[in-house]
């Protein structure tokens, strides 16, 4: 069993520097992404480093950051140009 699960990881920051080190680092980690947006498949204890990495970079006074764990038994619904990448082979719901 893989135990990972879908995790959307969200940020705001506004240095340019810290931005790009940033999504450097979730470059690595992702399954797709946007500009601050990134879908991403992670066990607790990769989200919890990936956290901390990013954590170092970001200053908690200026910028946000947000990884939100989803629910694998709801739908994921998409609109728009992208290519959804999340696909039923690894979710878990009735369409």
């Amino acid at each position: 069993m893989n135990n990972t699960q879908p995790v959307i990881i969200a940020y705001d920051i506004s240095d340019n520097k810290k931005r790009n080190a940033v999504y450097k680092i979730l470059k690595k980690w992702r399954l797709d992404g946007q500009k601050s947006v990134h879908e991403c498949r992670l066990k607790q204890w990769q989200a919890e480093e990936l956290f901390l990495q990013i954590n170092e970079i970001i200053d908690q006074d200026t910028d946000c950051l947000m990884i939100a764990w989803l629910e694998t038994h709801r739908q994921v619904l998409y609109k728009g140009i992208g290519k959804p990448v999340i696909n039923n082979n690894l979710w878990e719901w009735s369409m």
